[in-house]
């Protein structure tokens, strides 16, 4: 615990961030006390009895992040977690600062900030999920964050347990050297899709260049991937999955092979993506010494994070929400809309701001052309601050432009989407990250979901 004065100052500032109604305090407390005693961090994290565990990847950390906490919390264990997913170092400070008993650290980190996370804490394990193209003015590109995250893995101390997605090929050639590591994949052949999309990221061997070859293809550049040219290949998963039934956005049933034993369990989490988020979750809590018995039960359980497939009621309208920030997850996000029956009636929300990316080329490789095709569209209304992009790059995917409704406020937004709904009873919205955050303010404001820093 970092001293008095200095841990004194940072939670009153959280507590005047909150009674001034500039936020939840889950990253300003953290802020200051790095400001004023810069080793505080470390200092915490190291100081956990049973370690720090930490999560990173471009999609599904939240998600990820909160079954392994409800998993760890059925076992008994006394976990402080960033829940409201503030993960940058600012937002582990806060947590750390705010749970002084804790036994074991549980922190989602953002990928650009989990190599210098990981050289401060030293951690237990790291589950590293997945790599996509992603806010390329942030990250640069995709090469350059495996770069570091392959610099940070060589770095750890060889006992640190490494989670790794075995589907990824970046991913996989990042841990290959390190000696102690857990893998997880999708092994179901009916989960497979006909070609590798046109907005898939690591289609090359990362050894030699040559095009990987797929006899599975699952999400993206995801699958079983072998090179015709070196061999290198992915090899066979510790923790698979080895049958996946979708159940649209009632969620799914998986069927898991584990060093444990196997795990079966109805997740209440929709589409391929979050069959990924049980297998990196079940393969972290293993790393972590839970059980099977205990690790099955909790995750059925968990609901969604906010934003993710979480489900709201709205003046009789059943409102979905599904955060898509990149091509791979809006693209998991369509896939998964087609399975519901009836009419589709959209929210898209489209910001260019510091979290979301303010490059926003990536639209043109979402397959939002899936959508009219089918004729099942019913209504699309789009707003945010790149609100008329958007209306171009459905206006070219062949959507009907009379069926078309432009709304600058995201609360006019959202009662013009509502109207179109209504006969049908379901609205799916689609907002960018910070575009998700006003959207949660509105409902918040209504009094039908709290800040979204409550939603534990």
């Amino acid at each position: 615990m970092p001293p008095g004065p200095a841990g004194w100052a940072a939670r009153r500032a959280g507590r005047l961030s909150r009674l001034t109604g500039r936020g939840g305090g889950t990253t300003l407390p953290g802020l200051v006390l790095n400001r004023l005693r810069p080793e505080s961090t470390a200092e915490m994290a190291r100081s956990l009895p049973d370690g720090v565990a930490l999560i990173s990847g471009t999609n599904g950390k939240t998600t990820t992040a909160r079954l392994v906490r409800a998993a760890l919390d059925a076992s008994g264990s006394h976990v402080v977690a960033n829940t409201a997913g503030a993960n940058l170092e600012r937002g582990v400070a806060t947590a750390l600062l705010d749970a002084p008993d804790a036994q074991l650290g549980l922190f989602e980190v953002d990928e650009a900030a989990l190599p210098g996370l990981m050289a401060k804490v030293r951690p237990r394990s790291v589950t590293l999920m997945n790599l996509f193209r992603d806010q390329l003015d942030r990250y640069g590109e995709l090469e350059h964050l495996a770069r570091r995250w392959g610099d940070a893995v060589a770095a750890l101390e060889p006992g640190t347990t490494v989670i790794y997605n075995a589907d990824d090929p970046a991913v996989a050639d990042i841990v290959a050297d390190h000696p102690a590591t857990v893998s997880y994949g999708i092994d179901d052949p009916r989960t497979g899709r006909p070609h590798l999309p046109h907005a898939a990221d690591s289609s090359q061997c990362r050894r030699c260049g040559t095009p990987l070859e797929y006899d599975l293809i699952t999400i993206a550049h995801l699958g079983r991937w072998s090179c015709p040219a070196c061999g290198l290949s992915r090899g066979r998963p510790q923790v698979r999955a080895t049958r996946v039934a979708m159940h649209g956005l009632d969620g799914q049933r998986l069927a898991m092979a584990t060093p444990g034993g196997p795990i079966e369990l109805s997740l209440r989490l929709p589409g391929m993506h979050n069959s990924y988020n049980a297998l990196a979750a079940t393969a972290t809590a293993l790393a972590l010494d839970l059980t099977p018995e205990v690790i099955g039960p909790a995750l059925a359980h968990r609901q969604a994070a906010f934003g993710r497939a979480e489900r709201t009621l709205v003046d009789d309208v059943r409102v979905t929400t599904l955060l898509a920030k990149n091509p791979a997850g809006a693209n998991e996000n369509i896939h998964t809309l087609l399975l519901e029956g009836g009419p589709l009636h959209l929210l898209v929300l489209l910001n260019d701001r510091t979290a979301d990316g303010q490059d926003v080329s990536w639209i043109w490789d979402v397959d939002y052309e899936l959508l009219p095709a089918n004729g099942r569209l019913a209504s699309l209304t789009l707003a945010g601050d790149r609100a008329f992009d958007l209306a171009l790059r459905f206006r070219y995917a062949g959507f009907d432009p009379d069926k078309m409704s432009v709304v600058p406020s995201v609360a006019d937004a959202l009662d013009a989407a509502l109207g179109h709904a209504r006969p049908d009873g379901d609205l799916y919205v689609l907002p960018t990250y910070t575009a998700l955050l006003e959207f949660r303010a509105v409902l918040v404001e209504r009094g039908l979901v709290p800040a979204f820093w409550e939603d534990q």
